[in-house]
């Protein structure tokens, strides 16, 4: 890519790349669980915190760090946490007790909602009729990260030990420090105060725009589903009739991955038509990816489709909701972000509690039952944002 010939296009791909790379150390942990516990002789109890223990980090860096790109430059301030990233991964790459790694894990969290500075960032640069396509395209970058995570640290660890996966990784998420510091353009915060007044300004964001609160309980609810299906897939795979090993399930992650290929096409539609009246026909492919997944729960060739539908429907609705986020107000971007993004955490860890209750309530016909619930009770918020989008009055009710 010629970065002279089209400097942002470039400076997008920088921030996918970022993304990506960033977001992954959140999810490295997991299916690489058994292989820490042996190490350290810790129990399943023990070792199942870590990913609970680094998603408590990411939710206080969200509430506590993220909402500074608001007042300090956000290109000063993605390099700084990327290297404390750094620091934290190869702190996680030579703990030899569960105090260390616990204390690794949450910091790697904290550190790695640098994402949720980049992706603000992004909007920043976009004028009104191209904010869908590049938040589409940076939020691709984030997704994929996520998906391949799981591919990528549980071969790695096969290879060459699980500690390897931390110190690949340090050396990427350094290598992106220098990508930023090359490609990023400076951002300097708008927001003069201090910074408790910040805090309460990002609290007050969420009582400030019914949107966003509609748009927050929508992406809770998306990223609820989300959770819930890739949780519990696993379960549903390795067992009859199917019963895939660990590297076959791995596979769907593929899948997955081809449906983020879609983001970008979505946020381009929303760009030229209305983003409220696009997330209901989004959501409507979650629906049929759900419906697929429980109509013909034995075929490998249905859950392929199921797993590639209800993937495309979640992000291009969510690339939908934040490019309604980043049109409330432009000076305030990184605080609106957090509160958008702490409640759609905050579904995720309900959705993934639901989905395991569901499955030991009733296996797959249960949380096939539990995800349309929450896709139906989404796309009532999607009808509702859309009407409220109809009406006479302010743009952001």
């Amino acid at each position: 890519m010629n970065a002279k010939a089209d400097p942002l296009r470039w400076r997008v791909f920088a921030m996918a790349v970022t993304t990506a790379i960033t977001i992954a150390n959140v999810y490295y942990c997991q299916p690489i669980l058994s292989k820490i516990s042996d190490t350290l002789g810790a129990t399943d109890a023990q070792i199942g915190n870590l990913p609970v223990l680094t998603q408590v980090g990411v939710g206080m860096g969200l509430l506590f760090l993220a909402p500074l790109g608001d007042m300090l430059d956000r290109k000063k301030l993605v390099i700084c946490l990327e290297l404390l990233l750094v620091c934290a991964l190869l702190g996680m790459s030579v703990a030899n007790t569960l105090a260390t790694v616990y204390a690794a894990s949450f910091a790697i969290g904290v550190f790695a909602v640098a994402v949720q500075i980049v992706v603000p960032m992004a909007a920043s640069m976009a004028t009104a009729e191209t904010k869908g396509k590049i938040v589409g395209t940076v939020f691709t970058g984030t997704l994929t990260g996520i998906l391949v995570s799981r591919i990528a640290s549980g071969y790695l660890a096969d290879w060459l030990g699980w500690r390897s996966v931390y110190i690949v990784s340090a050396a990427l998420v350094f290598g992106v420090s220098l990508l930023i510091l090359a490609a990023f353009p400076s951002q300097p915060g708008r927001h003069q105060g201090s910074y408790g007044g910040l805090m309460a300004s990002t609290l007050s964001q969420f009582f400030r725009f019914a949107k966003l609160r509609r748009l927050s309980l929508l992406g809770a609810l998306i990223f609820g589903a989300f959770c819930s299906f890739w949780t519990t897939l696993t379960f549903h795979l390795s067992m009859a009739p199917f019963s895939f090993d660990s590297s076959q399930i791995g596979l769907f992650g593929f899948v997955a991955i081809a449906g983020t290929l879609f983001a970008p096409f979505f946020g381009r539609l929303a760009d030229r038509s209305s983003p409220e009246r696009m997330q209901t026909l989004t959501i409507f492919l979650m629906i049929l990816g759900v419906l697929c997944g429980q109509w013909w729960q034995n075929s490998t060739i249905a859950l392929i489709a199921a797993t590639l539908l209800l993937d495309i429907g979640v992000q291009a609705t969510q690339v939908n909701n934040l490019a309604q986020i980043y049109k409330l107000d432009e000076t305030a971007h990184s605080r609106i972000n957090s509160v958008f993004m702490v409640c759609f955490f905050i579904g995720g860890a309900i959705g993934s509690y639901c989905g395991v209750w569901a499955w030991s309530a009733g296996g797959w016909p249960f949380v096939s039952g539990q995800l349309l619930a929450f896709s139906v009770f989404a796309l009532l918020v999607s009808i509702l944002n859309l009407s409220a989008s109809k009406r006479p009055s302010a743009p952001h009710i």
